[in-house]
This record gives structure tokens, C-alpha cells and sequence, in this order.
């Protein structure tokens, strides 16, 4: 048995952390590293990108990163390509990009839609698919799909109105539990976090809007404070959760139980 030092420890390890630039993903990416994983990065925007790269490196990370949109095939393919030149290998995936649009159903536009559905859904298959082909050649690998509670709940009736982010985390939710099933004889496995609200350029404008109302429906009285994904990402990336596949771990404060 090992001890807790080695289960959480991800020396010699490659993480892809989409949307890894600023924000929850960032967050993220730095707990992988300060577990001992070299990272790639991928953003669209080079001026959040690069100064994040820098940090990583500046702290004795191995990082590198890539422009790319992940709703396009040939980009996600790119991406891929990249890192296993670099690096020889992916053993956790990340799939964090996201974006989102706030309208009622009755009012949302097409292209509006689409372009939620193709990032916050269709970018993680199209990432799971490219990455799990080089997963299952080595039979190992560890997915992370950043969902939201927002794929486990309705939006309160007062809270802006989010219809198709809501129905691609709820979609992601879904996902993760199919390739679960059907990748766990690869020993890959593929797991889902739902964050509740935190503080980010995608939640912001919600949580100034409604703050209130979200902290009164939690439980622990408040949004969720910098740091407090980190953890969570590391244990699914590690030998700490080797028995764990096909989860939604909720970090919300309590707001998904209530």
C-alpha cells in the first residue's frame, strides 16, 4: 500500500489543461504542477496565455502552452500532436474551456446556442476522443471534465438565465459517465467536477447580479473561495482516487443537497 505522499503525488506525469490560462483552470493546473506535473496549457486569447506560462515557469514548473479554439477538430488535433512532441505522453486531461450566454429559452439565439453547445460540449468529446485513442495505446489515462451544478440543477428562478450552458453541462455529465463505462477496461479513467459559483470571468456578472440569492441557497452562506478546487482536481489526477470512475464531485458549498 502506498502511502499518502505517493497517492497524491503526479512527478513524471503530463497534464492538458484546457482553458488553463486564468481563472478555475489555472487554479487547477497549478495544483497539478505543485504535484509534479508538467503541463500544456490551451487558451484562446495569447495575452491571458503567455503571462501564465511565464508564472508557471517562473516557479520551477514545466509548463508550455497553445492558442487554440476547441471546438474545431483540426485545433483539438493540433493540440494533441503538440503535446505528445513535447512532452511523449498525456496522462490527465482537463477539459475546462468554457463560455456562456444569458438569455430566457424562449428568446435564445441559434447562434448563440450553438456556439455554447460547440465549446462547452462538443470541444471535451472531441478533446476525450483525440486524447483517449493515446490513452487506450498506453492503456492509461485520467479525464477531467469541469461540469457545474448548473448540469445537476435548475437555475433559481431569479438568477439570470443560462439554458445552454445548463443543457451542455448536463450534457458533459453524461458523457463522462458513458466513457467511464466503456474506457475503464483501458484503465482510463474519467471523472466530472461541478463547481458551484466561484469567482471568474464566466460567473462574475451572475454573481454580482444575484449574490444573495446564491449565497442563501448554500448552505455554507457563500460562493466558493480561490483554492478550493485545487485539491479536488489533484486527487482525480492521482493514484489517491485509482477506484473512483464515472463521478460528479459537487463543490458548491452544500447547494446541489438542498
Amino acid at each position: 500500500m502506498n502511502d499518502l505522499k505517493t497517492l497524491f503525488n503526479l512527478t513524471n506525469k503530463v497534464a492538458l489543461v484546457t482553458g488553463g490560462s486564468r481563472g478555475l483552470g489555472k487554479e487547477m493546473a497549478e495544483g497539478l504542477a505543485e504535484a509534479g506535473a508538467a503541463l500544456m496549457l490551451v487558451a484562446r486569447r495569447e495575452a491571458w496565455l503567455k503571462p501564465t506560462i511565464a508564472e508557471m515557469q517562473s516557479r520551477g514548473f514545466r509548463c508550455e502552452g497553445m492558442l487554440a479554439d476547441v471546438s474545431k477538430p483540426n485545433d483539438v488535433q493540433r493540440v494533441v500532436t503538440q503535446t505528445l512532441s513535447t512532452y511523449g505522453q498525456i496522462d490527465i486531461l482537463i477539459n475546462n474551456a468554457g463560455v456562456s450566454w444569458g438569455a430566457p429559452a424562449e428568446n435564445m439565439p441559434l447562434d448563440k446556442w450553438q456556439m455554447v453547445i460547440d465549446i462547452n460540449l462538443t470541444g471535451p468529446f472531441l478533446l476525450c476522443q483525440a486524447v483517449g485513442r493515446e490513452m487506450i495505446k498506453r492503456q492509461f489515462g485520467r479525464i477531467i471534465n469541469i461540469a457545474s451544478i448548473a448540469g445537476l440543477l435548475a437555475t433559481p428562478p431569479n438568477v439570470q438565465e443560462t439554458v445552454g450552458y445548463n443543457a451542455a453541462k448536463g450534457g458533459l455529465l453524461s458523457l463522462t459517465r458513458e466513457l467511464a463505462v466503456k474506457w475503464a477496461k483501458h484503465n482510463i479513467r474519467v471523472n466530472a467536477i461541478a463547481p458551484g459559483f466561484f469567482s471568474s470571468r464566466l460567473a462574475d456578472k451572475v454573481i454580482e447580479q444575484s449574490r444573495a440569492t446564491l449565497e442563501a441557497i448554500t448552505p455554507m452562506g457563500r460562493i466558493g473561495a480561490p483554492g478550493e478546487l485545487k485539491g479536488v482536481a489533484v486527487f482525480l489526477a492521482a493514484e489517491a482516487s485509482n477506484y473512483l470512475t464515472g463521478q460528479t464531485i459537487a463543490v458548491d458549498g452544500g447547494a446541489s443537497i438542498v
